[in-house]
């Protein structure tokens, strides 16, 4: 990120490893006394453009974490295409793929006695009325 000095960046990147502030302002070659060293890197924390450099080097770090929709789909496809891995776990990889895509349609039936009834008889017919308009603004 344009805009930070060589020992901003690197106090952002120490601070990355293990958010401690102290000790990455320290890492990155800051000479510090007692607790100046905290209040500095307190300091550089609410710097807009570190604090901003910050974000967005955890948010790539969270996303590289997660797999991808495409990342998960290649691993299907290469294990099921891979002739030298076990029968079971290519088919798995099929299976995996055909759910993905839909491929097998099931149709289900469910039947089943849906006639309830409520007893109401416990309401008054104003209480009533007041319930049944709820559900006409619906």
């Amino acid at each position: 990120m344009a805009g930070l000095t060589k020992k901003q960046r690197a106090f952002c990147d120490e601070y990355i490893i293990d958010l401690n502030a102290k000790q990455a302002y320290i890492r990155a070659g800051y000479k510090a006394k007692g607790n100046a060293a905290e209040a500095a890197a307190s300091r550089l924390l609410r710097n807009v453009k570190v604090k901003k450099y910050i974000e967005e080097r955890l948010a790539k770090k969270e996303a590289e974490r997660i797999a991808k929709q495409d990342e998960i789909l290649e691993f299907y496809t290469t294990v099921m295409r891979d002739d030298e891995e076990d029968t079971r776990e290519r088919i798995k990889a099929a299976d995996s793929l055909a759910k993905t895509y839909a491929m097998f349609k099931q149709d289900i039936n469910l039947t089943g006695d849906l006639n309830h009834s409520i007893d109401l008889s416990y309401m008054s017919n104003e209480e009533l009325d007041e319930e049944l308009k709820k559900y006409e603004d619906e």
